[in-house]
């Protein structure tokens, strides 16, 4: 049995820091059928780890997943999330452990939100292929004084 492609969303997360740790921002891009989408959203979020803006970007991204769907809906949404960081696929996909304490709760976070959804699953893509999501993140970067 298919999904339906109304079922399905596919999202672009990225987050990084100046100095890391330093000024921080993330970006979200979520692409599905219909008139209102793609959906662009980006922010600064004060001091971070480019790890912890990366992981930031996720939450965010599910999050807003939710309130634009709806708990109803989501709990038959295939969601195919595409960052750059391969380190936090590898961690979200259980092939590398999370050493860093201030990643692990950032970690439980994500793992506490796609419960509510069919599906999630977290695939790496090299930085070319995610290159509005970074320039969204590169944006709010440069607005830091």
């Amino acid at each position: 049995m298919t999904t339906n492609p109304k079922n399905r969303v596919v999202v672009y997360t990225d987050g990084g820091a100046i100095d890391n740790p330093g000024p921080a921002a993330i970006s979200t891009i979520i692409e599905t059928t219909g008139k209102l989408f793609p959906k662009q959203y980006s922010e600064k979020i004060g001091n971070a780890t480019n790890n912890e803006a990366e992981y930031k970007a996720l939450i965010f991204a599910l999050r807003k997943l939710k309130s634009l769907f709806g708990k109803k809906k989501i709990k038959n949404l295939e969601v195919k999330c595409y960052l750059d960081s391969k380190l936090l696929v590898e961690q979200l996909n259980g092939i590398y452990k999370i050493l860093e304490r201030d990643l692990q709760p950032l970690f439980l976070e994500v793992w506490n939100l796609k419960i509510d959804f069919k599906n999630v699953s977290f695939n790496y893509v090299p930085r070319e292929e995610n290159k509005e999501a970074d320039k969204l993140v590169k944006e709010e970067l440069s607005n830091f004084k």
